[in-house]
């Protein structure tokens, strides 16, 4: 058993999302530093979009029958899907890009479901941190307020279809000090990260204290 990170920041190493993902993670190894963990970056090495196509047709079509492309998607979206049910808890770090999840994302959990039977519980009961960051802000009375379609649905995927114990870290205004046009909300930006980063620590503190019990 391992647990499991997967990143999706295309900000290499000013991801904001990647970095709270590191403070949770510090927290959960701080007592087990021998944790195994499995590391995907979608980003980083992106899985082909044309692949779920594939996963799916070669699903439909006879083994024997199936094309060598279909049959390295299925065999790519079966291991998806086992390396999230064989994680013994997981830190998923998914920015929002564009108000929602990212391509790779999307290919990702398109792949994942494919890679099993219909309606598998992939994380069921898995402690899971999810860490979602956006440039802007979403909140009530904000002008983009319901402009935020990531987190609604990665809460719909990782909770209700794979049965996630879920937990939230959430940052905003990542762009404050990035974009110009945002430097009246710095002092905002300030508290928001403090808040999350603090988030970040308490759920890994919380893994931490799972795995031990």
């Amino acid at each position: 058993m391992y647990l499991l990170r997967v990143d999706s920041s295309i900000q290499g190493a000013r991801s904001a999302s990647s970095a709270l993902a590191d403070l949770v993670l510090d927290q959960a190894r701080a007592s087990q530093p021998d944790l195994p963990v499995v590391t995907r970056h979608l980003a980083q090495q992106p899985l082909a979009a044309e692949t779920w196509a594939n996963a799916i047709s070669g699903g439909f079509t006879a083994e024997d029958d199936r094309t060598p492309e279909q049959r390295e998607a299925v065999a790519i979206a079966a291991g998806l899907a086992d390396e999230l049910r064989q994680a013994s808890s997981a830190v998923l770090a998914l920015p929002l890009y564009n108000w929602g999840v990212s391509q790779h994302v999307k290919t990702w959990i398109d792949l994942a479901i494919a890679g099993a039977p219909t309606g598998t519980p992939l994380l069921e009961g898995t402690p899971t941190v999810l860490v979602t960051t956006r440039g802007g802000a979403y909140g009530p009375g904000t002008p983009r307020e319901g402009w935020d379609h990531n987190t609604a649905y990665l809460r719909r995927i990782l909770a209700d279809v794979w049965g996630a114990d879920l937990t939230v870290v959430e940052r905003e205004f990542t762009l404050v000090g990035v974009n110009p046009a945002l430097n009246e909300f710095s002092d905002l930006a300030q508290r928001m990260r403090a808040e999350a980063e603090q988030a970040a620590v308490d759920a890994g503190a919380t893994l931490a204290r799972r795995r031990a019990a």
